[in-house]
């Protein structure tokens, strides 16, 4: 990858309800711990992205994706120093289960068992999603996610384990969530959100720990950031957006949502408009934008510009022949 720019775009496609799209090129970013209520398939095409998941760093180079289930805390960052580009997908768990229970014998939460899968076929299949998506090809864009997401299963899903919250810490730190939640804009204190729980402070901090992968601290910024983007997809202005979910300003908001999201604020509110609205317009690529820290805009290359003759549809070589598919597939 030639040069140092960073660019990223991160948008919806009305097309593909509970879907967010992203392409991306980084080099000096780095994705703080956090999480994501979607599933996050992410289609390496150059560099190296390394993730902390799950207790060990992974590793996923060209040719690879990066698969995490939702509620599941990762970080990112490049494994060399040109950095990495890629294409990403984020369906909500109700799309992929929906799809699921369509294509295969899973029963029960399906997910992914690897965080790393080589497949340079689904790798291809996911940046022809976000190409079609692009275009306005509702009926690609469609096809292509419910097939990349098929063969992703097949090759690599499971059934996602329940978390267990019958221990009285679990309880604990079920109860410290929705305290924090309740109490976004204002949070206790960890010795007073303690007090209040009827434990002591690191107690609280180790069951939290354990049950959701985080310090209660780390989940709150998080929290405030997945908070920040709903309403910034109503249309909240990003300055109201950040007080309201409890940051001190907006340079706050910009500077915690940037390192979580990929892209500031605003400018991920200004894609999240160009998606077709319900009266019928047409679909709209939005024009290029620029952040003051960091030139944030995708500007596709040559090779994600070309137009193939037809996209590629399933084939007997692209979808997994041992794929188990239940009577309604």
């Amino acid at each position: 990858m030639a040069g140092s720019s960073e660019r990223a775009r991160h948008w919806r496609y009305a097309e593909l309800p509970g879907v967010d799209l992203l392409r991306a090129r980084y080099v000096r970013k780095t994705f703080v711990r956090h999480t994501h209520e979607n599933f996050v398939i992410a289609a390496i095409a150059d560099g190296v992205e390394v993730f902390h998941h799950r207790g060990a760093d992974q590793y996923a180079g060209a040719g690879t994706l990066a698969l995490v289930n939702p509620d599941t805390p990762h970080t990112g960052r490049a494994g060399v120093p040109e950095g990495w580009r890629y294409g990403a997908v984020y369906p909500a768990p109700e799309v992929v289960a929906a799809i699921a229970a369509e294509t295969t014998v899973l029963r029960g939460t399906p997910g992914f068992v690897r965080p790393v899968l080589d497949d340079p076929y689904a790798v291809g299949l996911v940046h022809q999603v976000l190409r079609a998506a692009d275009e306005g090809n509702a009926l690609a864009a469609d096809t292509l996610l419910r097939v990349v997401v098929t063969r992703l299963l097949c090759r690599n899903g499971g059934v996602l384990p329940e978390r267990d919250v019958r221990s009285a810490g679990a309880r604990i730190a079920v109860r410290a969530r929705a305290v924090l939640e309740e109490r976004m804009a204002e949070p206790p204190t960890l010795e007073g959100l303690a007090a209040d729980l009827g434990t002591s402070p690191f107690a609280l901090l180790r069951a939290f720990r354990r049950l959701y992968g985080m310090p209660p601290h780390t989940w709150l910024t998080d929290a405030r950031v997945r908070r920040a983007r709903r309403l910034l997809d109503a249309g909240v202005g990003p300055a109201s957006a950040a007080v309201e979910v409890g940051f001190t300003d907006q340079p706050h908001l910009n500077r915690h949502f940037t390192r979580i999201v990929g892209v500031p604020p605003g400018a991920y509110q200004r894609e999240r408009k160009n998606v077709q609205d319900s009266s019928g317009q047409p679909f709209l690529v939005s024009e290029v934008w620029q952040n003051n820290q960091l030139s944030q805009t995708h500007t596709p290359t040559v090779e994600e510009s070309r137009t193939p003759p037809s996209y590629e549809t399933p084939s007997e070589s692209g979808w997994p022949s041992d794929c188990p598919v239940s009577p309604s597939g």
